[in-house]
């Protein structure tokens, strides 16, 4: 069986691939890597994935299923815009919002585990413990990360959950439930831009 015909088996056979690669890149080094920088890279490896998977939904929904779905309610003749809200919607939400928390949390893990950052030094912002630029270049990024998951699981998720008929809402509760989810959603785009600038900044080793 051809495990590309499934998703589960294509993430499985990626992470066979990234495994082996591991193995050769250590096979050629010419010194073995310490046990706690295979681990953050691991953990940074993970967080890089599940923040992937999270920004590209967040994407995803502001860039291309909203304004399909507003072409599809202006199409009066048209095919509108059901299938999409009952078998695309939840399923790519599931996702969106479980790789928000796996996200957040290998970044704190991350964090924790390497020895120039700690998680307190990077929310504090570096006023504390002596810290650095990149504890606040990170921590920075951190925030906005933090604001970002509060805003999937506290207002866009349970708001969605009306607006997709998985929660009873009156149509009233249902047109609030969508201005509320649409504003969390475009904060957390426009949040996202200085998030992932600071990451890509502290990680690169470059000051602002």
């Amino acid at each position: 069986m051809n495990p590309l015909d499934k998703i589960a088996g294509t993430l499985v056979a990626g992470v066979v691939l990234a495994v082996v690669a591991v193995f050769l890149i250590h096979a050629m080094a010419p010194a073995p890597a310490a046990v706690g920088d295979a681990l953050q890279v691991l953990g940074r490896w993970l967080h890089i994935a599940a923040g992937i998977t999270w920004i590209g939904l967040l994407y995803y929904f502001n860039f291309v299923q909203v304004p399909a779905l507003a072409a599809a309610a202006a199409d009066k003749g048209g095919p509108g815009g059901a299938g999409v809200t009952k078998y695309v919607a939840p399923r790519a939400l599931l996702w969106f919002r479980w790789a928000a928390l796996v996200t957040w949390l290998s970044g704190a893990l991350y964090l924790m585990i390497t020895p120039h950052l700690g998680f307190l030094s990077a929310f504090t912002l570096g006023f504390m413990e002596a810290g650095t630029w990149q504890h606040a270049t990170i921590g920075l990024g951190a925030w906005l990360g933090t604001i970002m998951l509060f805003n999937v699981w506290m207002i866009i998720w349970p708001n969605q959950q009306k607006i997709l008929g998985l929660k009873p809402a009156t149509d009233d509760e249902k047109a609030k439930a969508r201005r509320y989810a649409f504003l969390a959603s475009r904060t957390n785009t426009m949040l996202s831009l200085p998030m992932l600038l600071c990451m890509a900044a502290s990680a690169h080793g470059l000051p602002f």
